[in-house]
């Protein structure tokens, strides 16, 4: 059996203060976190996420969380034996797997994180993008048709900063407000992209089920920590960045283009990445700068 390895107060109190310069960087400022991946499916992760957000909130940072749902989506779609179909990484949406999409992400996922939320005693509301008009949206044009796929016209933060301003941390389902009045599904990290912006967050961290963007896609330890915005062209052009990297990256580039101080993309998989990221000097995963 494993030794037990002993924390002393001492240790204790050096994690504490070792982590107060980066708790009074994000004091009433706004972070974004896009949840997702193997983080929103693994219970023993799942509650790190929950229980890093509850911590954050009690100590001043204006949490907001933006999540998706595929595998629950695909799940019900196979339950009502309806074909889950994707087109270049996104979903094409039907008129009947929309309603499930709603119906799974705005009722089952959204509410069940929120109940999660508040048994880590956090204070949490559950928002979609049709509330308050949140996320407007229209459908994808393009060569290939996507359906009820959505892309934003615009967001309108008055709910999520009133949420805010009243101690609640903002749960967001990504389904759209379309301009002619349908309802859109709408990527998750795009959607977490645009209200950071809006928000004029300090930071927006997508969570992915990856350690962050490697020069070798084979190899974690070829990590690399920090990317300037202006060096994404290059790094597409050496296939360093492809594939379904390619659509993260980019919103993280217009993120910070739009005024958030920085983004990240981390991997979900690690117990507590969030607080890692936030609160140390190592942090993990890729930064955007």
């Amino acid at each position: 059996m494993a030794e037990k390895i002993k924390i002393t107060n001492e240790t204790r109190a050096k994690v504490l203060m070792d982590a107060l310069p980066y708790i009074q960087n994000y004091y009433n400022k706004t972070v974004v976190v896009k949840y997702g991946g193997n983080a929103m499916t693994n219970e023993e992760l799942k509650n790190a996420v929950m229980s890093d957000i509850v911590l954050l909130s009690l100590i001043g940072v204006r949490v907001v969380l933006v999540h998706g749902g595929g595998p629950e989506i695909n799940d019900m779609l196979k339950k009502l034996d309806i074909e889950s179909k994707f087109i270049n990484g996104l979903r094409y949406t039907t008129k009947e797997t929309m309603e499930v999409v709603q119906m799974v992400l705005c009722g089952k996922v959204n509410k069940e994180l929120v109940s999660h939320l508040r048994e880590h005693k956090g204070r949490a509301i559950g928002l979609c993008g049709l509330d308050g008009n949140m996320i407007v949206a229209e459908k994808i044009k393009g060569d290939v048709d996507l359906g009820f796929a959505g892309e934003i016209v615009d967001v309108n933060t008055e709910i999520i900063t009133d949420s805010l301003d009243n101690g609640y941390i903002p749960v967001i389902a990504t389904v759209g407000a379309g301009v002619d009045g349908e309802s859109y599904n709408i990527n998750a990290d795009t959607a977490a992209a645009a209200i950071a912006a809006k928000l004029g967050a300090e930071k927006l961290i997508l969570m992915t089920d990856i350690a962050g963007l490697l020069e070798d896609k084979d190899d974690p330890e070829t990590l690399i920590p920090t990317v300037n915005v202006s060096d994404v062209p290059s790094l597409k052009m050496h296939g360093i960045i492809s594939g379904g990297m390619i659509p993260k990256i980019d919103c993280c580039v217009e993120s910070v283009r739009r005024g958030v101080g920085r983004t990240a993309i981390i991997d979900g998989r690690v117990p507590h990445s969030i607080l890692i990221e936030l609160l140390s000097n190592e942090g993990i995963g890729t930064q955007f700068v």
